[in-house]
């Protein structure tokens, strides 16, 4: 018995401090915002318990349902995107006619190692519209400054840029390494039977990255509905509020409203919609598996 212990001791403990952590920091804040949406705490002042109000009037708040069909737009935009414009890349860098993969790789991916606020404001910079880099060189060029942040639609689109350009690094490594595990004997075959590059990716490389594909979909979908640092520091939600997402509608909502249970509620909302897109997605990948 004694034996056993020490034998499984290190996954024990492994196993155990996850766990602890997840009840800590997971756990522990989940019903704690539970609570609070059962409340009209405001951060200040005493919690007094109210049911389902902030639930109700969540509910028949215009703002919440435009706020989530920003997000859902963002994200149908934004995960296609992500997933071409890694798998791409991915594909390039692993080719046998790729030069420099490695510094690369190095490059496509400092992008992520750069904080959502920092990115958002390397952008702003960049697509200012009084001082930006983009508008001195379209007024060189003898063009218009483009009102990138005045228009809601152009602030969207620097916002798809800014997020691609930051999320396209590590799916690009997770399709990187699915593709070095393709057999090469299977491309090999194909050759022999004739099969030309086009039908090579459509019958083995997409077949075999499939899970791979399938979790780049799914965390990039989470990611996208959970966006806040970027978007916060890129627009602030701007022009007006035509680019504020879930995440800046419940920060607004309890951080400069001081409504922490109201807050607390569309947040309980948020994690039930993740909760049900991941199922969906889980099961769709179950399927597809078997």
């Amino acid at each position: 018995m004694q034996s056993k212990l020490k034998k499984n001791k290190w996954p024990l403990i492994f196993t155990g401090t996850n766990m602890i952590l997840f009840f800590l920091f997971f756990f522990l804040p989940a019903i704690l915002g539970f609570y609070y949406s059962l409340t009209d705490y405001k951060g200040y002042s005493t919690a007094n318990f109210i049911g389902f109000e902030n639930y109700t009037e969540l509910f028949q708040d215009p703002s919440f349902y435009k706020a989530m069909l920003r997000t859902f737009r963002y994200a149908i935009t934004l995960v296609p995107i992500v997933y071409v414009s890694s798998l791409a890349i991915a594909l390039l860098l692993n080719s046998n006619y790729a030069k420099g993969k490695v510094l690369g790789k190095i490059i496509i991916f400092l992008p992520w190692t750069i904080s959502g606020i920092i990115a958002g404001v390397i952008w702003k910079w960049l697509f200012g519209e009084h001082f930006g880099f983009i508008n001195y060189i379209i007024s060189v060029a003898g063009g218009e400054a483009v009102p990138w942040f005045t228009n809601a639609n152009a602030a969207f689109a620097v916002i798809i840029m800014a997020a691609v350009w930051g999320g396209t690094a590590f799916n690009m490594l997770q399709f990187s390494n699915a593709l070095k595990n393709i057999p090469a004997s299977l491309y090999e075959a194909a050759e022999m039977d004739g099969a030309n590059s086009s039908q090579k990716f459509w019958n083995i490389t997409l077949p075999a990255i499939k899970p791979t594909s399938f979790m780049v979909i799914l965390l990039a979908s989470i990611g996208s509905m959970k966006e806040f640092a970027l978007v916060q520091s890129l627009t602030d939600g701007g022009p007006g509020t035509d680019n504020v997402f879930i995440v800046q509608y419940i920060y607004q909502t309890g951080f400069e409203k001081m409504r922490v249970g109201y807050a607390s509620a569309a947040s309980m909302v948020l994690f039930a919609i993740l909760l049900i897109l991941g199922l969906i997605q889980m099961k769709i990948g179950g399927n597809k598996g078997e």
